[in-house]
């Protein structure tokens, strides 16, 4: 029989399973003795970060079912641990694990802003809305420390370049002395993601992100300091947190987020074990209903990546939250994310360094 790993306290993850990229696999079996031998007083796994030394730092798309064609993320990997991320993948491309290696063995781009100004300066680049965390949370915990999200901001503030934040942080307060400046100019939109109010569901599906209530209050205060916010409920994971959905956009949108979002769960790749591990940890009645679900969104399979239908799904269920979403930004008014447009006119590239001094 095989050996369903403990749970981590504060840890999305249970395990630590090998990327798709490893010729080495490791396979545990229960034989009886795993309770006897449990230390229950064994340390929890921490939080490691490296300074990783980055060449590039903006990144392009072509996807056509993102909205944004310029990203950039200040980490790899993230300590919130949402269980549900679709950035888990990508760990396996520096052979580290999608599990528990994603969420406490984490990279951080010590060089961003002086590469990020380096690239902004360059001949004949032209300046689109760049969004910051498009893979990983940039006010995850660690970011406290490293500041990196904050440096980005003021290398972008100062060039006048627009940008999009989406964050489950209310770190992201912290910087609204930028953030407020670059709002009046039409350079900035903050996207907060709330998928559900259960404080102990999203303790177990996100434990490291700020609680729902506390996501919320960060809205209200971006809104009071005049920065366009919206909400993304996002991802909705069928028969878990599905029925939150009109009542996070109710609270939303009363806190002051003015347009929606959502993007139904993705399993690209070996999330869709960890998931599956984390079901049999945490909702072991409904698992096999959850699943049930989700391949009826995937055209029977587990995950589809087709552009068409990867956010939104397809099928009887996922028509069903299309409605159900709709009719509640209707309810409460809420625009679409697209909507506003940011102001690209206003940029200026910044002076490369020179040891010479300037006159102007």
């Amino acid at each position: 029989m095989t050996a369903l790993p403990q749970a981590h306290k504060g840890r999305g993850a249970a395990s630590n399973p090998e990327g798709r990229f490893e010729s080495i696999r490791h396979h545990a079996e229960d034989d009886g003795w795993q309770s006897l031998l449990l230390d229950e007083a064994a340390p929890r796994p921490r939080t490691e970060v490296t300074d990783e030394r980055a060449r590039s730092v903006i990144t392009r798309n072509d996807s056509p079912d993102i909205a944004f064609e310029q990203a950039m993320n200040p980490y790899r990997g993230c300590e919130h641990g949402c269980i549900y991320c679709f950035a888990r993948p990508s760990h396996s491309y520096i052979n580290l694990s999608p599990g528990l290696d994603f969420e406490t063995k984490i990279r951080a781009k010590g060089n961003l802003a002086e590469v990020l100004r380096a690239e902004l300066a360059r001949p004949g680049y032209v300046p689109k809305p760049i969004n910051i965390g498009s893979n990983t949370d940039p006010y995850q915990p660690i970011e406290k420390k490293w500041r990196l999200t904050r440096a980005a901001l003021e290398v972008l503030a100062e060039c006048r370049h627009p940008c999009t934040i989406v964050t489950k942080n209310a770190l992201v307060e912290r910087d609204l002395d930028l953030l407020a400046p670059m709002a009046r100019a039409q350079l900035v939109q903050v996207f907060v993601s709330v998928n559900s109010l259960d404080n102990h569901l999203a303790a177990k599906l996100e434990p490291r992100a700020s609680a729902p209530h506390r996501r919320i209050k960060a809205i209200a205060a971006l809104a009071e300091a005049g920065v366009p916010v919206g909400v993304l409920v996002a991802p909705i994971i069928p028969a878990l947190n599905d029925r939150d959905m009109e009542a996070v956009l109710e609270r939303a949108h009363a806190a002051g987020a003015r347009c929606a979002g959502y993007t139904v769960l993705r399993l690209p790749w070996e999330l869709k074990a960890l998931f599956r591990e984390w079901l049999a940890l945490h909702a072991p009645q409904r698992a096999e209903h959850v699943m049930s679900l989700v391949r009826q969104m995937n055209g029977g399979r587990d995950y589809d990546s087709d552009f068409r239908t990867r956010m939104r799904g397809q099928g009887v269920f996922a028509e069903l939250l299309r409605k159900r979403f709709e009719v509640a930004c209707r309810r409460h008014g809420f625009g679409r994310a697209r909507e506003l447009k940011l102001d690209t006119s206003r940029f200026v590239p910044p002076r490369r360094p020179s040891p010479q001094g300037e006159l102007f």
